[in-house]
């Protein structure tokens, strides 16, 4: 893995991160933490919102400016569905400690998913395991996906980019004062490329941060032969699962579902019906 570290500039990494620390928050119910130490003394807040040891499991990786606990009301909502969430934060998010740079967003990515896989065998949570990443944790997910394609069954973007230097104009980074290529930035459209398993992008229609032609960027780039491409009526970058409601939850296990082989065709049909 090459990390882009040029964009851990002094000048950049402002703009790219927005720590926002809390206090250890009080678990929700079948909710467990998992601390995980990437570096000696510095810790990494997890939290699992769990459903059984047979569900799916989805890592995730949030987007800028929320914490773990920002997920307390909505992981249960995965549950319900018949997910396992497990959300992880960046250094100096949540009661993570330490301060977040490209770099160790990479390293940290890669720990996490080592350390969880491995929580995850050892309490014989057996179900398959996705990654999911919502705009910057979009880059998380990409990077590990193509790396570890033998160990997960498919990825999940939402409000993802695929193009860096769009996305910093937007957020004000001055690249008129900065030597800077896109081939020094996140590169998730040449990432995305390289995945191969079962892919899922959804995004807001009216997201003015990263407008949708991002999201059809990675859906062009996409190297998976099953992909599917969901707009979501009315959303901005922050509103995707206010506009879509419950639809949310239900669209992304029937998507889980089907790339999993849990329910054919007459099945989907059934509960489609039923729902009418």
């Amino acid at each position: 893995m090459t990390s882009p570290c040029k964009l851990d500039d002094s000048r950049i990494l402002p703009y790219i991160f927005h720590p926002r620390a809390t206090s250890l928050t009080r678990l929700p119910a079948g909710a467990q933490d998992l601390p995980i130490e990437v570096e000696p003394g510095l810790i990494i807040g997890c939290r699992l919102y769990l459903h059984s040891p047979e569900s799916p499991n989805i890592l995730y990786f949030h987007g800028n400016g929320e914490v773990v606990s920002d997920y307390d009301e909505i992981g249960p909502l995965y549950n319900q569905v018949g997910l396992n969430l497990l959300v992880t934060d960046y250094r100096g998010y949540g009661w993570s400690n330490g301060t977040p740079t490209v770099q160790t967003m990479y390293l940290d990515a890669e720990i996490l998913f080592q350390e969880l896989g491995a929580w995850l065998s050892d309490h014989q949570y057996n179900g398959p395991l996705l990654i999911m990443g919502r705009s910057l944790g979009s880059a998380c997910a990409i990077d590990l996906a193509a790396r570890h394609e033998d160990k997960i069954k498919g990825l999940i973007i939402e409000s993802g980019f695929g193009d860096t230097l769009p996305l910093l104009t937007v957020l004000g980074v001055p690249l008129d004062e900065i030597d800077l290529s896109e081939e020094e930035c996140f590169n998730n459209t040449i990432k995305i490329a390289q995945v191969s398993k079962p892919t899922y992008i959804l995004h807001g229609a009216r997201d003015q941060l990263i407008p949708v032609a991002e999201a059809e960027k990675l859906q062009a780039w996409s190297g998976a032969r099953t992909k599917e491409f969901q707009i979501i009526p009315g959303a901005d970058h922050n509103s995707t699962i206010a506009c879509a409601g419950r639809l949310y939850f239900q669209a992304i296990k029937q998507f889980i579902d089907k790339i999993t082989g849990t329910a054919n065709w007459r099945d989907r049909r059934r509960k489609s019906k039923d729902t009418q």
